[in-house]
């Protein structure tokens, strides 16, 4: 780069920045020597500080993960055939009555006997999964309706096996059914690797092959039991491993934004300083237009600082699963960790609107020499026409 060059560039850099604090002086310099490297280097500002933006958000951003994933759904209460039930103990998929939820498909799986004081159902085969130390899954998410009998299980007990029948551990889950209702889904979480187990003396954590319900009562009974939404769960996967293509993403469409809102707002101005007989010159007026568009790279700088000190967001099951009422309740406690932080990127937003007129009404009185009053109907009306093509065309 030349020196000449270099000093074009110093000069555009300073031009940027002085359009912030002495907006008037710095349009009258780049009147005398309009050029669209300033536009285009605030548009390249923005766009670097909005990817500045989506890597501070990601970097907040924790996402369950879960067994089976969100792509297999909760395919071990999708499938009946994946059961083994005791002698006596009907089977089936149950497409009617299932929790209804993005991650839960469209069955449940129905136990059932009749005449018999218990029923115990087990699912094989599903490892072997880690549920121990800093990697391993924290817990497990279980659904359990009762259809049948009335009265509530005597005895209530789940056990997850390792490697072979003899190396098991078990959970009491009676108390969790003490006060439950018929026909009522029991949402369970079971906390994995913890003290409230019971377990065989080879047991290991770190190796869960197999899973079997027992539910047992005082008498004889026609039971039946459904079971949907089994997951393991608790561990959180940080979304900054994707930042890449987020950011990669979000800078075109800042790009595309920042496009559309100059054309679109420069080409209004002009046709309505046209319109009310003014001398505009379009290069002048689209270039003056893209430097008052700083404003939106400072927008972006501020958004940046704010969302920086939220904290860790967390995106629990609930939330992901889609189940109606949990899907609410769970978005509730993150928006109530986000909501100061909202607030004040709300309140800018409408600082930036003002800003943005009253710098393009600055523009158009010192092209037009319109009254103050003028200047200021011709860009408000402009602005807002130009974020209502830009909402049209990009969705917000």
């Amino acid at each position: 780069m030349g020196e000449h060059e270099q000093l074009s560039t110093y000069g555009t850099l300073k031009n940027i920045f002085k359009v912030i604090y002495a907006p008037r002086e710095a349009f009258k310099e780049i009147i005398q020597n309009p050029k669209y490297i300033g536009p285009i280097l605030i548009m390249i500002l923005f766009a670097a500080a909005n990817m500045g933006y989506v890597y501070t958000i990601v970097s907040k951003t924790y996402v369950e993960q879960t067994l089976p994933t969100a792509e297999q759904l909760d395919k071990w209460t999708e499938n009946s055939t994946f059961w083994t039930r005791a002698p006596g103990v009907a089977v089936k998929d149950n497409f009617v009555d299932y929790i209804n939820g993005t991650y839960y498909g469209n069955r449940s799986i129905e136990f059932s006997i009749n005449n018999s004081k218990q029923i115990f159902m087990q699912l094989s085969a599903i490892g072997p999964i880690n549920c121990s130390g800093q990697d391993g899954y924290k817990n497990l998410y279980l659904r359990i309706k009762r259809t049948s009998p009335d009265d509530t299980p005597e005895n209530a007990t789940i056990y997850l096996f390792s490697a072979t029948s003899s190396d098991y551990f078990y959970y009491n889950l009676t108390e969790k059914f003490s006060n439950s209702a018929r026909n009522v889904w029991n949402n369970l979480t079971i906390p994995l690797d913890s003290p409230l187990w019971n377990s065989s003396a080879n047991a290991d954590w770190g190796n869960i092959t197999d899973l079997e319900l027992e539910f047992a009562w005082l008498n004889d009974s026609n039971i039946t039991l459904l079971v949907d939404g089994l997951f393991f769960g608790g561990i959180f996967k940080s979304e900054a491993e994707n930042a890449t293509s987020y950011m990669l993403n979000f800078s075109i469409v800042s790009f595309m934004q920042f496009t559309i809102r100059w054309v679109f707002l420069g080409g209004i101005l002009y046709i309505m300083t046209k319109a009310f007989k003014a001398k505009t010159v379009w290069r002048s007026l689209l270039i003056l237009v893209g430097f008052a568009l700083v404003t939106m790279f400072v927008q972006a700088v501020i958004n940046v600082a704010a969302f920086s000190t939220l904290p860790r967001l967390d995106y629990p099951l609930e939330f992901l699963g889609g189940v109606k009422g949990e899907t609410e309740n769970a978005y509730n406690k993150i928006m109530e960790k986000t909501l100061l932080v909202s607030q004040i990127s709300g309140y800018i937003q409408i600082a930036i609107i003002f800003w943005t007129i009253a710098l393009c009404a600055i523009a158009t009185r010192l092209l037009t020499e319109f009254s103050w009053s003028k200047s200021f109907l011709v860009a408000t009306v402009a602005y807002f026409v130009t974020t209502l093509a830009q909402s049209f065309l990009l969705g917000f």
